[in-house]
């Protein structure tokens, strides 16, 4: 699949991609994982961006540690259904959006790439507001002036051109361990109260808005489980493979399912730690309800120090910024297995990044900047909706045995995906007639 002839400037994306990591067999374990490690952490960086932030921070400062479990049960789901699409990528050797425009004619193909396109704008338009707002926070840019200096990241697609998967994972990991540390620090200096945080993690009725917590909810679902997730999943976890034994794929797969859970169990602790941090500073002490990250920014200098707030808006920057690494990757891998256009990806970010400025530079000038919690929220509640839209391609191809062979899921995994897509369908459907 990744064969096509590379060139000294060839973008980064994986159809341009020459080649994958072949890892020996014969190897140690541990130095097995090493060579496979990369994927999971591309995929792990977009539950940590922006939109997650504002959901997140709302959720704590609203229901204390309430919804905490909510963010443990998306992270779950967000695992069974991520190692389902590598599932897919690895035995077919094809991606979600090329393995559905084999399966389903033009009108179901047409549904599924534009449903794919909403979830990347909704995810970039996220990035955009809190790029613009981390550029607010850390230089005092206006929020309109900060949403078009947005469209300049196209530069840092442009610097990872002749770049192979190995350089970009790198510069991921180094944003993300950004993140983790920032938040970290700010959870140490706030001092949660741990027993609540351990309660918080039990399902339980949060009281107050029921409404208000079902769209948190959802909000925190679209966030963790991104539809193009699984198809941008489906497609890098085929620049790895075990070679030179009699289980090759079975070992790839073994590989695989560490490198997915590990990675994604990282994102879960970063989303949990907004969470918590947002409830001890904010809902623990009384403070009114914080739906805006500027106002938690604000809220945080007097409570944690001016360390800590600084620390907020950088780890706000590298959430925006990673994102849209990943999300340019998975706009190319969108785009070639439905249409099997094959452009660069810094033409790609262009038109991505372009979609996403208008409507959040319209929500910016017309709602105002005390707006941009509620359409972060929002936008991640979209993301929500598309979900179901990328689950049952996913759900009834990996069930397949014509397609998967030996490598079909088992009965009982296929049993919990489903129950995911009911579950997912059931609680969009209430915040429609909630509407």
């Amino acid at each position: 699949m990744f064969s096509l002839p590379r060139t000294a400037t060839a973008p980064f994306c994986p159809s341009e991609v020459q080649g994958s990591i072949r890892i020996d067999a014969h190897a140690a374990w541990w130095q097995r994982l090493r060579r496979f490690a990369g994927p999971g952490l591309l995929v792990a960086v977009g539950y940590m961006d922006p939109g997650n932030w504002a959901t997140d921070i709302e959720a704590g400062s609203r229901f204390g540690y309430g919804l905490l479990w909510v963010v443990a049960l998306s992270s779950v789901m967000a695992i069974v259904l991520q190692l389902m699409a590598a599932r897919l990528g690895l035995v077919t050797g094809m991606d979600l959006a090329q393995a559905s425009r084999e399966r389903y004619g033009p009108a179901g193909r047409l549904l599924q790439w534009l449903s794919a396109e909403l979830s990347i704008i909704a995810c970039d338009v996220a990035e955009v507001l809190g790029c613009a707002l981390a550029f607010k926070l850390l230089f005092g840019v206006p929020l309109a002036w900060g949403v078009g200096l947005t469209a300049f990241d196209t530069l840092i697609v442009l610097g990872m051109k002749g770049k192979g998967f190995r350089q970009i994972e790198a510069v991921v990991l180094g944003l993300i361990a950004t993140i983790a540390l920032c938040f970290a620090i700010q959870v140490f200096m706030v001092g949660p109260d741990w027993q609540g945080v351990a309660r918080g993690l039990l399902p339980s009725n949060p009281g107050a808005d029921l409404h208000q917590a079902v769209v948190l909810g959802l909000g925190i679902v679209g966030a963790t489980i991104m539809p193009h997730n699984l198809y941008l999943h489906s497609s890098i976890v085929q620049t790895r493979r075990v070679e030179g034994g009699r289980h090759g794929l079975r070992d790839t797969l073994a590989l695989c399912r560490i490198d997915t859970v590990l990675s994604l169990l990282l994102a879960m602790l970063v989303n949990g730690a907004i969470l918590v941090l947002a409830g001890s500073a904010f809902h623990a002490v009384g403070q009114p309800v914080v739906d805006d990250i500027e106002q938690a920014y604000q809220l945080i200098t007097p409570l944690a120090g001016g360390a800590a707030a600084l620390l907020f808006g950088l780890a706000l920057l590298a959430a925006g910024q990673s994102s849209t690494l990943t999300g340019t990757v998975a706009g190319q891998v969108i785009m070639d297995g439905f249409l099997q256009i094959r452009i660069p990806c810094y033409q790609r970010r262009l038109i991505t990044r372009g979609l996403a400025l208008l409507p959040a530079l319209l929500g910016v000038l017309l709602l105002g900047e005390g707006a941009v919690g509620r359409m972060l929220v929002w936008s991640q509640v979209v993301l929500s909706l598309q979900l179901p839209l990328a689950m049952w391609p996913l759900l009834r191809m990996t069930a397949s045995r014509q397609l998967m062979g030996e490598f079909a899921l088992a009965p009982w995994l296929q049993l919990v995906g489903w129950l995911l897509f009911v579950l997912i369908c059931g609680a969009n459907l209430l915040l429609i007639i909630g509407l």
